[in-house]
């Protein structure tokens, strides 16, 4: 029998739907039985993509035993953290200042008050390696309920009122200056892995918005290290196996230092940021491998990760079924020098497994290799490699696909729409700029919809029922900021400003904090408020940028003052803690530069309005049109009158205007392009 669950639309959420475990969904209901049955909640978080997650669902929450137990002591939450991230990060908070780490699946024990008193993460079905059973996790919990109620209403009181006293230091007033940007960048060449690029030990992350820091630094001082930096590292990922050498697309992590073995989940946003940091590092460089690695991600998200409505479906699991049916981590990508041999023949699987790295051993688990490009196959054909590259990528798509997280998230399809607007119009893909518009429309048409406030996620073309949080509308504005400046509509500059006024409005607190949920928002037992970029660009940071470009469009006061007393965060946290706030520190980049303010009055998609889009300058931001009209689309474009009949361009920063010039190469060397 189905529990309330199956009344969801959270893919996460409808696979346990038929669990013999009574969940709740998050809701007051939920809280309110407890209360009547004077039980704790068991909160239990994950996400649809996650593997652990799959595990204990299948060793715990399908077992009738543990069920038949959790049903009688227990009431049973279940949430999906891509919905409610603002719950994940309340309780994610507890845990982490309880254990010392986290992690999903997330398990919390609550009051009926949803004051969390016993925290952990994974707990198998028998005691391991010190850690209990989760039956024997249940059962001492639900003694300490019965049987030391008080103590347990004393942790939970402390654990809120910790949680409380945590407001957090913005940085005092100011915003970050060179000195900071230096503190910085001197911080991330202690922690750069010269020998593999990245940042850090395994397991590794791709960093994409700390490589957009140090482009964007280049563009404004010509360090050389901070390029190399960032080149070296696109390169080592491009060329590792957290790439997918046939399909295209980045996985989560790698679980190695080299790049090597991945995580093979692929989320929407990691793909949106890096192709976005591909495409920008191609500007900079011209790079053909930088080019490639933009397209095809690009093409990958198209292609796998696009919705019928339009949208950008969140992610693709790790695990898919392997040749005995059985369902195991990177089932659907690994390869074995047998398997090639049964695809290519002898001879071309002699070539691809010297190309893409494929041993006897193996670089994986049970003798199979993630294809990468270990670069010791000496000079090689470029048209063998096309060829056999195409025949594995048809032989892989016959194998059984990793499962889709179809429901669309707002602020990631907000990544991708700023990724796709860009990289089409730099290397002249018009359908990749139209996927980008496609999704614009349906975060207008069904995530803003009536309500005129933003709508998390959706799901079918359907909004689900969570608000937006700061993120979503930080990269949601985003990516209609770039969509405005690729495509020359001014309603995508007016759709972000919209969204701007609500952030503006239901999201800043005093001295420019941000909080990730709204002042209206539904009350926590801690309202969240985190500025760190982890895998996506915090709330706060995200915002951040939106406002600054938004106040570069219009010359808007509030925002652009909004955007300075946000950056007091990065001022704060820069010299620090770099990696953690790479995307606040390109913002600051912006900031330090202007931003450049480029009005082109001329053809949409002319020859200076694509020299403005690739322009290198952090941050600037590119008005085009012509004709009476324009300027009622972009205040830039306002009394920008032509030179001698011809398209010319106006780069204005701080209150002061170059020269207008028609000359494109002119135009390129006021935007370090």
């Amino acid at each position: 029998m189905a529990n309330r669950l199956a009344q969801t639309t959270s893919p996460y959420l409808l696979q346990h739907a038929d669990n013999p475990v009574d969940w709740w969904p998050w809701s007051p209901e939920a809280f309110e039985e407890a209360r009547k049955r004077d039980v704790p909640v068991l909160l239990s978080v994950g996400y649809a993509s996650c593997h652990w997650c799959h595990v204990m669902a299948h060793e715990s929450f399908e077992d009738d035993t543990v069920a038949g137990y959790l049903n009688a002591h227990f009431v049973p939450v279940k949430v999906d953290r891509e919905e409610r991230p603002d719950v994940d990060a309340v309780y994610m908070e507890a845990v982490q200042a309880a254990t010392g780490h986290g992690g999903w699946p997330m398990t919390v024990f609550l009051t009926p008050d949803a004051e969390p008193f016993y925290f952990g993460t994974y707990f198998p079905p028998e005691p391991r390696h010190g850690s209990p059973s989760f039956q024997q996790v249940l059962e001492g919990v639900t003694a300490a309920w019965t049987d030391r109620r008080d103590e347990v209403a004393e942790v939970a009181g402390r654990i809120v009122a910790d949680l409380a006293g945590r407001s957090l230091v913005h940085g005092g007033d100011g915003v970050p200056g060179e000195s900071e940007v230096a503190q910085a960048l001197l911080g991330l060449t202690r922690e750069y892995d010269e020998q593999h690029g990245g940042f850090g030990g395994a397991p590794k992350f791709p960093p994409a918005m700390v490589v957009e820091f140090l482009l964007r630094h280049y563009a404004r001082t010509g360090a050389e290290g901070a390029l190399q930096m960032a080149a070296d590292t696109c390169t080592a990922m491009a060329r590792g196996g957290i790439y997918d050498q046939l399909g295209g697309g980045f996985a989560r992590y790698s679980v190695d230092r080299e790049w090597i073995v991945p995580h093979f989940e692929k989320m929407l946003y990691d793909n949106a940021l890096l192709c976005r940091v591909y495409a920008h590092l191609w500007r900079t460089t011209g790079s053909d491998e930088a080019r490639r690695i933009a397209l095809e991600t690009a093409d990958f998200m198209v292609r796998e990760l696009r919705t019928a409505e339009g949208g950008f479906a969140s992610a693709l699991d790790a695990d898919s079924e392997d040749a005995d049916g059985k369902h195991v981590e990177g089932a659907y990508y690994v390869w074995t020098p047998e398997q090639l041999r049964d695809v290519l023949g002898e001879d071309d699987a002699a070539f691809a497994a010297a190309y893409f790295g494929v041993t006897e051993d193996g670089t994986f688990e049970e003798g199979a290799s993630v294809l990468r490009l270990p670069g010791d196959a000496g000079p090689v054909d470029a048209a063998r490699v096309a060829g056999v590259r195409a025949r594995l990528l048809a032989a892989r798509d016959e194998r059984p696909h990793p499962g889709r997280d179809d429901k669309v998230v707002a602020a990631w399809n907000g990544l991708a729409i700023a990724a796709l607007a860009e990289t089409g119009a730099y290397f002249d893909r018009p359908d990749l700029v139209e996927r980008a518009t496609e999704a614009a429309d349906l975060l207008v048409r069904v995530h803003l919809g009536e309500v005129a406030r933003l709508t998390r996620t959706s799901k079918d073309g359907l909004a689900g029922d969570n608000a937006g949080v700061l993120e979503d509308y930080g990269d949601v504005a985003e990516g209609f900021l770039a969509l405005a400046a690729v495509t020359g509509e001014g309603a995508w500059l007016e759709f972000a400003g919209f969204l701007l006024d609500i952030v503006l409005e239901q999201f800043t607190g005093e001295g420019g904090q941000l909080y990730d949920t709204a002042h209206d928002a539904e009350q926590l037992i801690r309202r969240p408020q985190d500025p760190t970029d982890s895998a996506t660009p915090s709330g706060w940071t995200a915002a951040a940028g939106a406002l600054l470009s938004y106040a570069a469009y219009t010359g808007s006061e509030a925002h652009r003052t909004a955007a300075e007393g946000a950056l007091g965060v990065v001022r704060a946290l820069g010299p620090r803690v770099p990696r953690f706030v790479g995307w606040g520190l390109a913002v600051a980049e912006a900031l330090l530069d202007g931003p450049r303010e480029v009005a082109v009055a001329g053809p949409v998609g002319g020859e200076l309005h694509r020299t403005a889009l690739l322009g290198r300058a952090p941050g600037a931001v590119v008005a085009a049109g012509e004709g009476p009209g324009a300027g009622a689309e972009f205040p830039l474009l306002v009394d920008r009158p032509l030179l001698g009949g011809e398209p010319t361009a106006y780069v204005c920063r701080h209150f002061v205007c170059d020269a207008p010039t028609t000359e494109a190469g002119e135009l390129a060397a006021k935007l370090g392009g």
